[in-house]
């Protein structure tokens, strides 16, 4: 299990600072901690999503894992009105914690 600590106003996840997050209404968090990267993706509905920016984090679903995901696939979801981005101020306190 990840260790989760607030601490000046920010949430850190195994000691790595989340810079934005993301809630479902099916209990998903995704927590970013870096930008690895731009690029063009290629969309479910076969529409390009240029410049999308490619995270790495923590992310809380069926399991607990550290991996990447695209930023424009929540943008999908949040437009579906099944995601949203937290508040930056609720971000120390968000997320599956035991």
């Amino acid at each position: 299990m990840a260790k989760f600590e607030s601490k000046d106003g920010n949430l850190y996840i195994d000691g790595k600072k989340a810079l934005k997050g993301w809630e479902s209404f099916s209990g998903w968090y995704w927590f970013g901690t870096e930008i690895e990267r731009k690029q063009d993706s290629i969309m479910h509905d076969g529409q390009v999503a240029k410049n999308d920016s490619i995270w790495f984090g923590f992310v809380q679903g069926l399991c607990e894992e550290w991996g990447a995901w695209s930023e424009a696939e929540l943008n999908e979801l949040i437009e579906k009105g099944r995601v949203w981005e937290i508040p930056r101020a609720n971000l120390p306190y968000s997320g599956k914690r035991n």
